[in-house]
């Protein structure tokens, strides 16, 4: 029987967005003594209750803020939920947002030892990952070049090379393979079911359909910050794209 990789309970997570500048000192308590409150709470997902098994795909669909980028970054520890748990078992590597976590003055083999660190890896043992990252990458000389001289497609390459090389438990990728030709695309994609025959968890988030019916076992289609739909790709995709079409 598969192992349970990440188990979410109840999961809610909410935003605060302040709609005025910065108060001053005067303005605050005047507002404080009017009781007005230029704050704002956002619910960007509502009572999530998901469990992904190891070596399965799954893929998280829905429209523009959804939530979907939201549950992928509290999967990868960047957000804190507001309410409920989550257990995540194994090291998950992310690939979130182009470019997310590059420091654009670096090289890029400075940035694969920034990313490393953030990983948990040694100078040592990323160092010895550098040659395969090269390779995959295909960006040769260029590694050596400050990311402000990459075009996008040049940094989603980087991100997608260091993410998939470091032997990841888990997998995150969110929107990364939009970008970039289609040659490196096949690429990746036999590099992500090469990983998944490891045993490999891949979360894929994705408005493309193809890619997700081709890469994931199950997919979950969010709406509004809930869970609308969970099951096999063809059947949630259908459901999805029935749900879009009405819209």
């Amino acid at each position: 029987m598969a192992q349970e990789v990440i188990r979410i309970e109840n999961l809610t997570k909410i935003f605060r967005v302040v709609h005025e500048p910065p108060l001053t000192f005067q303005k605050a308590l005047h507002n404080f003594l009017e009781r007005k409150n230029n704050c704002q709470e956002l619910l960007a997902l509502k009572n999530i209750n998901l469990v992904i098994f190891e070596s399965e795909a799954v893929g998280l669909i829905g429209a523009n803020a959804s939530g979907k980028t939201t549950l992928l970054r509290i999967i990868a520890d960047i957000y804190a939920p507001s309410s409920g748990a989550i257990n995540v078992k194994g090291k998950v590597s992310p690939s979130l947002e182009l470019g997310s976590g590059f420091c654009m003055e670096f090289t890029g083999i400075e940035n694969l030892y920034l990313y490393g660190a953030i990983f948990g890896l040694s100078r040592k043992a990323i160092g010895r990952k550098i040659p395969q990252i090269k390779e995959f990458s295909e960006l040769g000389d260029f590694l050596d070049v400050p990311l402000r001289q990459y075009s996008f497609g040049m940094r989603m390459r980087l991100a997608f090379s260091l993410a998939a090389n470091i032997n990841p438990d888990i997998l995150l990728i969110d929107e990364m393979l939009a970008v970039g030709d289609l040659s490196f695309k096949e690429k990746c994609f036999k590099k992500i079911k090469e990983l998944k025959s490891t045993g490999m968890t891949l979360l894929l988030v994705s408005h493309n359909m193809d890619e997700i019916s081709r890469l994931c076992d199950r997919v979950v289609m969010l709406d509004g910050g809930e869970i609308k739909k969970s099951g096999p790709a063809g059947e949630v995709i259908g459901e999805y794209n029935k749900f879009m079409g009405s819209k």
